[in-house]
């Protein structure tokens, strides 16, 4: 098989007048976005992970995988 990766952009807001937003916004860039990476992939991945198996069932050309 050959792979072809892909990818979505997300994007998370934040009230800078907020605590907890600035305490986050203090934090350098890398460490950001590990942060939210992070949570993005132990919420998403176990919600869609029924969806993708539906999707693959009996799939004949191509599977597609959350590779976290």
């Amino acid at each position: 098989m050959i792979k072809v990766n892909h990818s979505l952009n997300f994007v998370t807001e934040f009230d800078e007048t907020h605590p907890v937003a600035q305490r986050f916004l203090a934090l350098d860039k890398a460490s950001q976005i590990t942060m939210l990476e992070g949570m993005l992939k132990s919420i998403l991945i176990p919600a869609i992970e029924p969806a993708i198996e539906e999707i693959n069932a009996g799939g004949s050309y191509a599977i597609l995988k959350v590779v976290a």
